[in-house]
């Protein structure tokens, strides 16, 4: 998994407890402790997706879009993802092997199942709750 839904998640729980106060990308990036560059890539990507809202200017910034109780972690997590969930083999196995010739089917059934596993987990909790851990 990439840093990507780590950083969103923070990004988002900052907007959260900004309780609809325009943060900054420079104030986003100082909390995460990384390139405002990088936050301003992931605030354009959870504004596609319908998650946070931004306005430029001397009083910009971003904030939520809608409420953190109707933001679910699956949401964050789908906006962000990329690619293969556990990753995908690199080589070929020996097609002569009874088990390299059927391996990569069994382990893209297996990281499939982790996959609908995590989002369905991901998909009971929401933002605000994620939120009230800081509390």
């Amino acid at each position: 998994m990439n840093g990507r839904f780590a950083i969103s998640l923070h990004i988002l729980t900052l907007l959260t407890q900004a309780d609809g106060a325009w943060l900054s990308s420079d104030y986003l990036a100082g909390s995460i402790n990384i390139n405002p560059v990088l936050v301003r890539k992931e605030l354009s990507n959870l504004r596609k997706r319908g998650l946070v809202i931004s306005r430029e200017g001397k009083n910009g910034g971003s904030t939520l879009a809608k409420p953190a109780e109707q933001i679910l972690l699956s949401d964050v997590f789908q906006a962000t993802h990329e690619g293969a969930f556990l990753g995908k083999a690199r080589n070929s196995p020996n097609p002569d092997c009874p088990v390299g010739r059927q391996i990569n089917q069994h382990l893209s059934s297996l990281y499939a199942e982790a996959e609908r596993a995590l989002l369905n987990q991901l998909g009971t909790k929401t933002l605000a709750d994620f939120y009230q851990q800081f509390g």
